[in-house]
C-alpha cells in the first residue's frame, strides 16, 4: 500500500467534517502559529486543518498543525494519528530530519501499533530517499540499508517488506556501484593495487549485486598489468563460469588469449578461494 493509501486508511477511520475548517481557515487574520492560537480548538479540529494543508499541497503546514496535536493533546488518540501523519507530511515536504524524527517518536511511543510497520518505512525512506548520486557520501547508504533491514526483519508480513526488500537490493547494489568508480578512478591512473582493493571489495563483499561481472574484468585488466597472471587467469575463470555470456567475459578472454594464456584457476591466492567457493562449493 502506499503512503497516501495508508494516510486515506487512517482518514477514514475519523470522524471528519467541515466546521473546524471553516474556524481555522475562514479568516485570513487568523494566525495560526500565534501563541495559544489553537489552544481552543479540538484535537479533531486541528486535525482536519491538518488534512487540509495537506491536500493542499502545504505540506510544511500540515506537519506543523499535527505537531500541535502532539502538544496539546499528548495522551489522546488523535496524537497518536497525527504523529504518523507529521512524519508523512515532513516526508511529502522532505524535510527528512523531521520526518524521521517524528517517525522514531511513533515507534518509540507505540512500537506494536499496527502503524508502526509504516513509521519504520517513513524512517528508511528518510534516509533512502537521499541516495541519488553514486559520489555522495555513502553514510547515508549504510543508514538506509540498516533501516531498511528492520522493516525487512521486524516486520516480514507488512505491506511495506517487499517494497524494503526491493530498495535494499538497489541500495546495496549503489555501494557496490561507488566502489566501481573508485576503482576505476585509480585504474584509470595506473594506481593497479589500490583498483584491485576496490574490485576486491566488490567481488568479496558485493557478489549479488549487478557490478561483480565487471569487477572481475578490471581485475583481469590490473593483475596483468603487474604482470600477476595466476591472479588474471583465475579472475577469468570466476568470470568465464558465472559470466560466460557477459562482454566482460569476451573482453577478459582475448586479454588473456593475447598473451597466450587462458582462463583457469590456478595457483594459491584470494581469487582461487573464491574460485572454490563460487565454482565448486567448497565454502572453507
Amino acid at each position: 500500500m502506499s503512503g497516501r493509501s495508508r494516510i486515506c486508511r487512517i482518514r477514514n477511520g475519523l470522524a471528519t467534517g467541515v466546521i473546524s475548517l471553516g474556524l481555522l481557515a475562514g479568516c485570513n487574520s487568523f494566525d495560526s502559529r500565534a501563541a495559544g492560537a489553537l489552544d481552543t480548538f479540538s484535537a479533531q479540529q486541528i486535525f482536519e486543518r491538518g488534512e487540509f494543508e495537506l491536500e493542499s499541497g502545504q505540506a510544511d503546514d500540515a506537519a506543523f498543525f499535527f505537531g500541535e496535536i502532539e502538544r496539546l493533546y499528548p495522551y489522546s488518540e488523535w496524537a497518536k494519528r497525527a504523529l504518523i501523519m507529521q512524519a508523512f507530511s515532513y516526508h511529502r515536504d522532505t524535510d527528512y530530519p523531521n520526518s524521521r524524527a517524528a517517525a522514531q517518536r511513533y515507534i518509540d511511543f507505540y512500537p506494536v501499533d499496527e502503524d508502526a510497520a509504516y513509521a519504520q518505512y517513513l524512517l528508511a525512506l528518510s534516509y533512502y530517499d537521499q541516495i541519488d548520486e553514486i559520489g555522495r557520501d555513502q553514510g547515508l547508504t549504510f543508514q538506509a540499508l540498516q533501516a531498511l533491514r528492520v522493516v525487512i526483519e521486524r516486520y516480514p508480513d507488512s505491506e511495506y517488506a517487499q517494497s524494503s526488500v526491493l530498495k535494499f537490493d538497489l541500495a546495496f547494489d549503489h555501494l557496490a556501484a561507488k566502489e566501481m568508480e573508485i576503482g576505476r578512478y585509480y585504474l584509470k591512473r595506473d594506481h593497479f593495487a589500490a583498483s584491485i582493493n576496490r574490485f576486491r571489495i566488490v567481488v568479496e563483499d558485493f557478489q549479488t549485486t549487478s557490478h561483480t561481472p565487471e569487477a572481475l574484468h578490471r581485475l583481469v585488466e590490473s593483475y596483468l598489468s603487474l604482470g600477476l597472471v595466476e591472479e588474471a587467469q583465475t579472475a577469468g575463470a570466476i568470470l568465464g563460469f558465472n559470466y560466460q555470456s557477459t562482454e566482460w567475459y569476451e573482453d577478459s578472454f582475448v586479454l588473456l588469449t593475447g598473451q597466450g594464456l587462458e582462463p583457469r584457476s590456478i595457483g594459491d591466492n584470494w581469487l582461487s578461494a573464491v574460485y572454490r567457493q563460487m565454482v565448486r562449493g567448497e565454502w572453507l
